[in-house]
């Protein structure tokens, strides 16, 4: 499974531990990701994806999947969702 958001496309980051003494070993940072079904009312199914739960909130605060996706760039979407939105796209 890819430590990536499949709606924002957030994936792990780059850095360091600094000690006391500024000793420096290398980390990543993972992106807070969440196993979360949404329900579809356009395609009246529900959706299985990996989000972050930075992402969840905004699903939620525009409304659900739906309407997220309509207003979402194609870019930093994953390939399941990009058929998705077209799909979505299509029937509303």
């Amino acid at each position: 499974m890819s430590k990536r958001c499949e709606l924002t496309g957030i994936s792990p980051l780059k850095g360091h531990n600094v000690s006391h003494a500024k000793n420096k070993t290398k980390r990543r940072f993972l992106p807070n990701l969440k196993k979360v079904t949404f329900k579809s009312d356009i395609l009246k199914k529900n959706i299985k994806l990996n989000v972050t739960n930075a992402a969840l909130r905004t699903v939620d605060f525009k409304g659900g999947l739906d309407k997220y996706l309509l207003s979402a760039k194609k870019e930093k979407l994953s390939k399941k969702v990009k058929k998705l939105k077209s799909t979505i796209y299509s029937k509303a």
